[in-house]
Parts: structure tokens; sequence; C-alpha cells
């Protein structure tokens, strides 16, 4: 008899509690864990701790905590730093999910003899014939699908992944689950800063934990003409719009940076369009290769709607092209393909 012993992420949300119950329901032998990332995070405080050991003493399911506070500094505190640093704009959320959901959390799974790693996230791992291999897909979540914030996660390890979430298509019917079982996170609100930033002040954790400090510079248009001052590169993001401190007689954007004149390019929104891309760092999910071009569709944030794209091999890179220019590309972000509902790969744009 196959063995269905997994270990689950517990973040004491009510996500991650109800994919406990699930999982229990459907026959798994359940055993929860929780990783201390950052101190004082919203995924390790004591509350946290303390939420899902309560889930799981209810459930009468083993609960084990980590300290994964240094592999979480060196794999993604370092990352973000890195990325303001050379003006970028990062996705804390996907470094984590590689290194510590998906790989420092499976070898405690490993060690725990489970045989699967289950979280709370919105997405749906399965078996494609079309690709002759498991695949990650989208949920039934609509706009609360996170497949795009997986693109990362090694493809070797995706047959051993579950997602109780999956065929859930609000958080409405999450939570009505956790109130028919008495759970006292079912009205516990959603986490919406980054984890190890809990006042949402990313300006002010720079300049706590790492080199940057404002360092007043120009503000730029394209030709070069000074149109006022800026406070540091890093306060800055491509796209932007508030916070530029000019009068123009039409509204000026964040363009982009030149770094070694410490100076903000901005311009009109037309010119925040692009029609190529190129990302590095690249994860295939589905396909172990791009052989000429392919047809996809190109999600370059979180929250941005698909676009119709081709992708191709360009050397080192990938190169996007999308049938039609899209708005603010930003460096450091993510280009997630997909065909239908299924995750091709990713990589982060140049």
């Amino acid at each position: 008899m196959e063995k269905r012993r997994v270990l689950l992420g517990m973040s004491g949300g009510v996500d991650s509690s109800v994919s406990a119950i699930l999982l229990k329901e459907k026959g798994y032998e359940v055993v929860g864990t929780t990783l201390e990332l950052f101190e004082g995070s919203n995924c390790a405080n004591t509350d946290t701790f303390k939420d899902a050991k309560v889930i799981c003493d209810a459930l009468e399911i083993e609960h084990y905590g980590y300290d994964f506070k240094e592999e979480f500094k060196k794999h993604v505190i370092t990352d973000f730093i890195n990325c303001y640093a050379n003006c970028k704009t990062p996705n804390p959320c996907i470094e984590c999910n590689r290194y510590m959901k998906f790989g420092a959390m499976l070898r405690k799974a490993q060690e725990l003899d489970c045989n699967y790693i289950a979280t709370g996230h919105y997405a749906k791992t399965e078996y494609s014939e079309k690709y002759n291999r498991w695949v990650l897909k989208k949920s039934n979540a609509g706009k609360k699908d996170q497949s795009y914030v997986l693109w990362n996660i090694p493809k070797e390890i995706l047959e051993f992944i579950l997602f109780p979430l999956s065929d859930f298509e609000n958080k409405d019917q999450i939570r009505e689950i956790a109130k028919e079982k008495n759970l006292k996170v079912a009205n516990k609100p959603d986490s919406e800063d980054i984890c190890f930033i809990p006042d949402g002040n990313y300006k002010k954790f720079l300049e706590e934990n790492s080199d940057i400090k404002p360092e007043q510079g120009n503000i730029v248009n394209r030709d070069g003409k000074v149109l006022g001052k800026h406070a540091g590169l890093y306060n800055y993001t491509i796209g932007q719009r508030k916070g530029l401190g000019i009068s123009n007689p039409v509204p000026l954007f964040v363009l982009g940076f030149n770094s070694e004149k410490n100076e903000v390019i901005v311009g009109e929104e037309h010119e925040l369009y692009s029609k190529e891309v190129l990302v590095k760092n690249v994860n295939l999910l589905a396909v172990d290769e791009i052989k000429g071009e392919m047809d996809v569709e190109v999600k370059t944030r979180y929250s941005a709607k698909q676009a119709k794209a081709k992708i191709s091999q360009d050397g080192e890179y990938l190169k996007i092209v999308f049938d039609e220019p899209q708005r603010a590309v930003t460096p450091g972000q993510s280009a997630v393909f997909y065909v239908d509902d299924i995750v091709i790969g990713g990589g982060k744009i140049v």
C-alpha cells in the first residue's frame, strides 16, 4: 500500500489550517511544520507558531518548528537587498518558495519520513499526458491563483507536491470550512505585506539592513535634461508616477535608471511600453528546452493580465516578443509563461 505521509507548511493562517483538514479527510497522515524565517516576521512570529501549534493539536497531528533564519537571509533577504542595490524590483516570495518552502522544507520532509510536501498555495499539480510529465497548473481561484509565484520551484519535485486548495474558487469557501470545524483562525485576516517587512516600509528596511542609504541625484528625461532631484534610486520603481515632485504639463513616470550617474529617468506614459523583453535564470517546468519559437501567454507581474507572446532562445537568455507592447515591464520581476492553464516556466526580467 502506498505510503501517504505528508509534511504540511503551517503558517497559522486559515489556508494552511484548512489544508490540514482536507488532507486528513483524504486519508493522508499529516505532519505540520512552521519555519522560523525572520525575527518578527508574519511568517514566523510567536503568534504564528502558537496558532499553528493550536491547530495541529486540535486536529491531532504532529507539529515541528525549524529555525531557517540563516538560510532565509542567505537566499531571500540578500537577493532582496541586491536587487534594490542594482535598480531592480524583487519579488521575495518567489525566492522563498524555491529555497525555503520547496527546498529546505523538502529536506525536512525526507528526514521525517514524509513522501509528500504540501502548502496552502492556490495552485495545482497533476500528470500531463501532453507533456509526458508532472506539471504545475493554475488553480480554480481566478485572481487568487498563485501559480505565478511558484514558477521557480524545481520540476523534479512537482510529483511530490500537494496543493489541497487547488479546486476552490474563493477564500470565502475556505473560511466556511474553518468555521464548520470551529477553528479560531477562520476569520484571521490575510497578510498582504512582505513577511519580513510587516510595516510595509521597505525603504526603512533597506536603510537599516544594508549599505543602501539616501543619496541625492538628478531626475532627468531621456535627453538628459534635469527635471528635479531624487533622494535615492531605491525609492523608485518603473511605472511610478507619484512622489516625483516634478511639475510638468503632462504626467511623468519612471522609465528606468542610470546607476553610474545616480539618475532616475522619467518620461511620458507611452514611453513605458515594451514589445520585446529578455529574461535570465530561466526555469522550465513543462518542457526541457524551447525549440524555435513557442506561442505562450506571459504574466510580467503577479497582478498583471496574461499577454500573448512568442518566446525563443537568445543566447543565455530567453527572448519574449509580445503581440502587443506591455506597460512597465520591470527588471527584477518575473515573467511567467503559460500554455492554457499550464506553467511552461519563467525567468527574471533583465
